[in-house]
Parts: structure tokens; sequence; C-alpha cells
């Protein structure tokens, strides 16, 4: 495919959508967005998944760049990158007009 055919736009769309592919990932978004601050406690406590999946769930979203971490040891702390989320909100309702 020619790359003259794909935006940038249509990349960024791409990247998210892939993160928010899984039901796992939906699930951290809507918890952590409907915080008003960052998440600190351990999310494998709020998930019955293996830390070790939740860890490649975080990953993804973190390199969407949907979400935000900042190690606190011991814990990380969470958060949604609100100005990527709008985007790809904004860019979600752009393809569905």
């Amino acid at each position: 495919m020619s790359d003259s055919i794909i935006s940038d736009k249509q990349i960024r769309l791409a990247r998210y959508a892939k993160a928010l592919g899984h039901p796992v990932r939906v699930y951290v978004i809507e918890m952590l967005s409907k915080q008003s601050c960052c998440y600190s406690g351990d999310l494998s406590d709020e998930l019955p998944i293996a830390k070790s999946t939740l860890s490649q769930h975080l990953k993804e979203l973190k390199n969407a760049g949907l979400i935000q971490g900042e190690i606190e040891a011991p814990k990380i702390r969470y958060c949604v990158n609100r100005e990527n989320w709008q985007e790809a909100q904004l860019l979600m309702k752009e393809l569905f007009r």
C-alpha cells in the first residue's frame, strides 16, 4: 500500500484502536478516566489476571500514548494521557461521521 494514501491521522487512529482492542485495556482506560488524579494502587488488585498479563496490557496502552506511568517505589502511578485520549475520541468521532 502506498504511504501517500495513509495520513498521519489514520496512523494515530489505528494505534489508538489497536491499544483499545482488548476488553482489559478498555476496562483500565474506563477506570483511569474516572479518577480525578492518578491511580497509585496495584491495578492487579482490581483485575483477576496475572500481574505479567496486566503489565503487557499497560505497556500497550502506554506505547499508544493513552496512559502515563510514574514509578514511585513500590508502586507505579497510572494516569490517562488526557491530550491523547481526547484526540483518540475526536478521531473516532470523525471516523463514524
